[in-house]
């Protein structure tokens, strides 16, 4: 289906999402979406509104009237920048690194079985420290999803700005109220219990990691 209204029905129907609901988290009257679906107004989404429907469902904004995606390179391989810092995952601060080029490649059906974020949205990092080791050790390189984030926030492992450096640490929502844990997987670091999701500055979700092996 290349039509955005079709896939934007569809999309609801498959995930039990209703038309009233997405409206009011774009902000809009709760009529909005159905407009769009059934009527065809407006002719397309603007594309604050079209970036937010594809990161709540996951899909690629091209689904939803977007451009297309960017095109794998040679051998089918999808190149990833280094964003230019590391992220500490202990008490150090925030450490330059290469400025923004590619640095990996992926190979472009295993990256979509991994993400629907686009390329140009995923960043390689570097880890520095030991407050989520086992799990991310010193020298790890990580791959973070910037698109995956904000109303998409779940249990997981992300990327978070504290003041003026980039931390590496594993949330655990409350069910029952906008809180959350901030853990370290190292138990010799302490958890910060109980914070709010507004005082969560959060840059995107870690995917996957690549490490040496000693």
């Amino acid at each position: 289906m290349n039509d955005a209204r079709l896939v934007l029905e569809r999309l609801c129907a498959e995930r039990g999402e209703d038309f009233a609901g997405l409206s009011r988290m774009l902000g809009r009257n709760p009529a909005y979406i159905q407009q769009f679906v059934r009527r065809g107004v407006p002719k397309r989404l603007k594309e604050e509104e079209r970036r937010k429907l594809a990161r709540y469902f996951s899909v690629s904004e091209s689904l939803l009237g977007g451009p297309p995606d960017d095109e794998a390179g040679p051998n089918g391989l999808v190149s990833v920048k280094r964003h230019p810092v590391s992220v500490s995952a202990g008490p150090g601060a925030l450490v330059n690194e290469e400025l923004g080029k590619p640095y990996f490649a992926f190979d472009e059906r295993w990256l979509k079985g991994l993400t629907a974020t686009p390329p140009t949205n995923l960043s390689i990092v570097r880890v520095e420290g030991d407050s989520m080791s086992p799990t991310l050790n010193a020298g790890d390189e990580i791959l973070v999803d910037l698109g995956d984030c904000a109303e998409r926030l779940r249990d997981g492992i992300y990327v978070l700005r504290v003041d003026d450096a980039l931390v590496v640490k594993r949330l655990a929502l409350n069910p029952l109220g906008r809180r959350v844990t901030v853990q370290s997987d190292n138990p010799a670091y302490p958890d910060w219990p109980d914070c709010s999701l507004e005082e969560i500055n959060c840059i995107g979700r870690v995917i996957w990691a690549g490490r040496k092996v000693l």
